[in-house]
């Protein structure tokens, strides 16, 4: 397991090794503030070796980007105070963490105000709320930015922005939802456009050192089988923005990380990324799971016929250089000690969670 604990570096942060914390929705702060307990689950796992955590979704200071009760906001003194709690905790138990801001575009149910999104379209086709003025988008960058300034000002080691999954900025960037006659959309870099100035805006307002990731992805929500780009070529003139624009990491958000994203390459999407852009990018999918939960189109983890056991194959690609961090999610809600576990070898052909825990979050 040489491979995962070696150190990471990027901008002013660095992390002791590759394991980084998945961002995975809890619902458990109640009037979007997060608690003791929420600062606890955290540290918790920084405590066990995680190298870095990437917060849950928060919602950045605009109305039609909450979605869900009990979701983290990162806006307003006491949900502000709240974060810096966790920080601190995390912090002193020697961890390193980055919050994810966040706006759901299209898929806010149906209530005041409406969705927002670049055409009022939703993941299915269908209207689904409005399209976003040019007065929207503007104000919408400018809410990013203060989101990641906050980040910085409360102690933050970086900050995410969730550009994946058919949420707001994804909307943009898949031509599904993007059906814009102006400069937001039509190709994939005028699709890229809004990232761009969320991106520009972010750097703006954080500085240089500041980590900037940004989380991305092919599928969405329910939709598996959607993608943003069709091929590398796509995929560069959709990435290649945003790396100039101040991306430092990509999050390549997949559901097996083993799986090849074009034909004729092994490489999977952050493969692609780190190739095509040159920057550090996360790989995550089902790592650390060994057997198959869901059914049909919604089923995840291994199967049998995937040939893959362990971790062993995931730490060989890490070392080859296809990717520079691997999140986990699942593993690390069922055992807070994964990450000890896996640095310590005990993972290496081990089953890599409690089953009775793991099988109530299926």
């Amino acid at each position: 397991m040489a491979g995962l604990a070696e150190p990471f570096t990027v901008g002013g942060l660095t992390v002791p090794n590759r394991i980084v914390m998945a961002p995975m929705t809890r619902m458990q702060s109640p009037g979007g503030v997060p608690g003791p307990d929420v600062a606890e689950y955290y540290a918790r796992r920084a405590a066990h070796r995680v190298g870095l955590i990437v917060t849950e979704g928060t919602y950045i200071d605009r109305a039609a980007a909450v979605a869900y009760d009990g979701v983290p906001h990162f806006h307003g003194e006491v949900a502000l105070e709240g974060w810096a709690r966790v920080v601190a905790r995390v912090h002193a138990a020697g961890g390193r963490i980055i919050p994810q801001l966040w706006h759901t575009g299209v898929q806010r149910p149906g209530t005041e105000p409406p969705a927002e999104g670049p055409s009022g379209i939703g993941l299915d086709g269908g209207p689904a709320g409005r399209a976003m003025s040019r007065q929207d988008i503007d104000d919408t960058v400018a809410s990013f930015a203060r989101g990641a300034a906050d980040a910085k000002r409360l102690g933050f080691d970086g900050v995410e922005l969730h550009g994946a999954h058919g949420y707001l900025i994804d909307d943009f960037l898949w031509s599904g939802t993007n059906r814009r006659a102006d400069r937001y959309g039509g190709d994939p870099a005028s699709r890229a456009r809004f990232a761009v100035e969320v991106v520009q805006a972010v750097r703006a307002a954080v500085g240089p050192r500041f980590p900037v990731f940004f989380r991305f992805s092919q599928w969405k929500v329910n939709q598996y089988e959607a993608r943003i780009a069709e091929s590398p070529d796509e995929l560069e003139q959709l990435l290649t923005p945003l790396a100039d624009a101040g991306v430092d990491v990509f999050h390549a958000s997949t559901r097996r990380y083993w799986q090849p994203e074009f034909e004729g390459s092994a490489l999977n999407l952050a493969g692609w990324a780190r190739k095509l852009t040159g920057k550090p990018t996360v790989t995550v999918g089902s790592v650390g799971l060994d057997r198959q939960y869901g059914e049909g189109e919604f089923a995840q983890g291994f199967t049998r016929a995937s040939g893959v056991t362990g971790i062993e194959d995931l730490v060989e690609r890490l070392e080859r250089d296809e990717f520079d961090l691997v999140a986990v999610g699942r593993p690390l809600l069922a055992n807070p000690d994964w990450a000890a576990r896996a640095l310590g070898g005990e993972l290496a052909g081990a089953v890599p969670y409690d089953p009775a825990v793991l099988a109530k979050l299926d």
